[in-house]
């Protein structure tokens, strides 16, 4: 199953929802704010990405951090935070049953999703 966790009104998430509805692959979107997070969903990610690629430092949510919050992104805790704050995560992240990407880079989802899909 094909599941895209972002939040509906971010404009990358959307161009993304268009993407996958345009080439015909089915997904659930998961709402990051709405549904949260839990522990074992990130430390899946973490296994496929470092802290800093799923941690969006650029986002409103890192702003109203705290100095001691921002900390724990670079260490064992990030998962904890990620967690308490489901915003954080750069967005979107797309997860398959092959593959499991954070942002979208159409480029990266054509190959990932689409090369071979008719061979």
């Amino acid at each position: 199953m094909t599941v895209l966790y972002g939040i509906p009104n971010c404009d990358t998430c959307r161009k993304a929802r268009r993407w996958l509805e345009a080439n015909a692959i089915d997904y659930r979107f998961h709402d990051l704010r709405a549904d949260g997070l839990d522990k074992h969903r990130v430390d899946h990610w973490l296994q496929h990405f470092d802290a800093a690629a799923l941690v969006n430092r650029r986002s409103t949510s890192w702003r109203q951090l705290d100095a001691t919050e921002r900390a724990l992104a670079d260490g064992p805790e990030v998962t904890g935070l990620l967690v308490a704050h489901p915003t954080l995560v750069k967005r979107p992240v797309l997860e398959t049953d092959d593959a499991c990407l954070v942002g979208f880079r159409e480029e990266i989802w054509r190959r990932a999703l689409l090369d071979g899909r008719d061979a």
